[in-house]
């Protein structure tokens, strides 16, 4: 975790009676690092450092079972003490420095889940996806180290390691050899290697899991000596991963009429869940065209590796200087997400007309990002892109001591998949 230390920090009653530690995170959701916790939810900045999350506290009672390893003893007795008081009251702290490691363990939980949620994955980009399951059971091992911030994971589903290890126990065969092949080369990532399936081996025994792959790995642990290596070991290939993806592959847009208008339109990462689009930039892109008397509009949206083949339709809204949207229905066709609608514009669109295309999906969608963030929406983005790159490259350099900073397993899967495709 970034150095603890610096300034005091502000406690506050707020006017809903939740207690606030530091002020609220800024920006977009996809730049904050969350983890719900026992009666509160901790946040983290994912863009640049800070000393200590951010906190708001619903139930201090519950919550000053991580609070003084987390802050502090000292804004641990702010927060009790607050509770009490009537809305508006604060108290500065100094801070201290923690007395355990839980501390970065939960900066580095909360960073597994925002990548889990907002990893920038795009072909285009060169942002290689991370292996979901292999992501998953790092997890798993993570939130058993971090049992102290839960206490009732039916409540915080940040916090059932469990079930995040029954999830992605796909992964736990392909681990294990690679922990075996990494201790007989004497390379890689063995300490991580270990930790986490010692972790997992702890967490399954705790819950009473049982299955084929558990047991392979209890036997693992148990002989603590490689067997059924794979020589040469392939790290690149060990992790299933998807199919090879040809750029927007799909039929020319506005492939009939007279194209009158094109461009392409905004990527909001928020609108959509993981999985569906890739994440890069000019992923949108639309044309319209005069088919006759009328004006039809074709969106095509670059699909991300993963995405559902069926069964789930994205939508696109198009606005046509700030008018009522447009939604076209967009159905997955190969690599690309595409769809077609007439639309109510003029015969000729003047030259600058303002034409406003972002996908989403419906039901999810928490609404577009105001006119005034838009710019500073996309440079965000942009930062987001380069802090990824910055891990993927350090996922190829020794194990790094700060907790934080060490990439994940499946980072490090991924850089070495994606080293392999550029060769």
């Amino acid at each position: 975790m970034p150095g603890a230390g610096g300034t005091g920090i502000r406690v506050t009653r707020a006017e809903d009676g939740t207690v606030r530690i530091a002020a609220p995170a800024r920006g977009p959701a996809f730049t904050r690092a969350v983890l719900e916790v026992a009666g509160g939810v901790l946040l983290w900045p994912v863009l640049g450092t800070t000393a200590l999350p951010s906190a708001e506290i619903h139930d201090p009672g519950r919550a000053q079972q991580w609070l003084w390893a987390v802050h502090g003893e000292r804004a641990a007795a702010a927060v009790h003490a607050l509770a009490a008081q009537p809305p508006g009251a604060a108290a500065d702290v100094t801070p201290m420095e923690p007395e355990t490691v839980l501390a970065g363990q939960a900066a580095r939980l909360a960073l597994g889940h925002w990548a889990a949620r907002w990893w920038p994955a795009s072909y285009p980009d060169g942002i290689p996806a991370l292996q979901p399951d292999l992501l998953g059971v790092e997890l798993a091992a993570l939130t058993h180290r971090c049992q102290q911030l839960f206490d009732d994971p039916g409540d915080q589903p940040d916090g059932d390691a469990a079930e995040l290890l029954e999830t992605h126990q796909a992964a736990l065969a392909p681990l294990i050899r690679w922990w075996q092949a990494a201790r007989e080369s004497a390379s890689g990532p063995v300490r991580q290697l270990g930790r986490v399936l010692t972790l997992l081996g702890d967490a399954a025994d705790c819950a009473g899991l049982e299955g084929d792959a558990l047991r392979r790995l209890r036997s693992s642990l148990a002989e603590g000596v490689p067997h059924e290596v794979r020589t040469p070991f392939d790290l690149g290939g060990l992790f299933a991963r998807s199919g090879d993806h040809a750029l927007a592959a799909g039929e020319r847009l506005a492939a009939g009429g007279r194209v009158i208008a094109r461009g392409a339109g905004t990527n909001d990462w928020r609108r959509y869940p993981p999985g569906f689009v890739d994440s890069a930039e000019d992923a949108v892109s639309w044309a319209v065209s005069a088919v006759g008397a009328r004006r039809r509009i074709e969106v095509e949206v670059v699909a991300d590796v993963a995405a559902p083949s069926g069964g789930v339709h994205l939508a696109a809204e198009v606005g046509v200087e700030g008018g009522p949207p447009t939604r076209v229905s967009l159905a997955r066709r190969g690599d690309v997400w595409a769809g077609r609608a007439d639309l109510d514009v003029p015969a000729s669109l003047p030259p600058g007309t303002r034409m406003e295309v972002g996908v989403l999906l419906a039901g999810f969608d928490p609404g577009p990002e105001p006119d005034s963030t838009i710019a500073d929406g996309r440079a965000d983005r942009d930062a987001v892109r380069a802090f990824v790159r910055h891990r993927l490259a350090a996922a190829a350099l020794p194990e790094p001591q700060d907790t934080y900073t060490q990439p994940f397993l499946a980072e490090i899967a991924a850089a070495a998949a994606d080293a392999e495709e550029d060769f």
